[in-house]
């Protein structure tokens, strides 16, 4: 069986789509005080600026090891942020890795298995919808941080 995406939606839909939910991930990250992005946790989850690190740590690099093709591990230890402005301004970096990224993947690629990692041995498209629901799964988390600390999220529907 061939895996394509324009069956259902273009490839520009697709990362429409993806940097929609990146934009309203970087409104979640805003909404945190500074102390709470880093102590701030419920039932020994990680600490919302560890799931942001996490994000950044996965869309950029793995592009970029499908568009070269190389079988790169996973790595957080590269970004260690100090402050809410340094993971904002990595956020907006990978967002630009992620767009110059992706316009080099052929949609004809899209369909091909990649070992993402080394560990995730899937189509491209699936490996691209992972990065999107881990995303969504992470933003949750922090949608819950936010409510226990009395401060109201965005909309889950804003995402432009």
């Amino acid at each position: 069986m061939t895996t394509t995406i324009s069956a259902v939606l273009s490839k520009e839909d697709l990362l429409k789509h993806w940097l929609g939910h990146r934009n309203l991930t970087r409104r979640v990250i805003e909404a945190f005080p500074e102390k709470e992005l880093f102590e701030f946790s419920i039932g020994g989850m990680r600490t919302f600026a560890q799931l942001a690190t996490e994000l950044i740590s996965i869309g950029g690099p793995a592009l970029q090891a499908i568009v070269s093709d190389e079988e790169k591990t996973y790595s957080e230890e590269a970004f260690v942020p100090r402050s809410k402005e340094d993971i904002l301004k990595k956020w907006d970096e990978e967002t630009e890795v992620i767009k110059a990224y992706y316009a080099q993947i052929p949609e004809e690629r899209f369909g091909e298995t990649f070992n993402l990692f080394g560990e995730y041995n899937f189509p491209i498209v699936d490996n691209i919808f992972y990065f999107i629901d881990n995303e969504i799964h992470h933003r949750g988390q922090g949608y819950v941080y936010l409510r226990a600390l009395g401060i109201e999220p965005p909309f889950f529907w804003e995402r432009g």
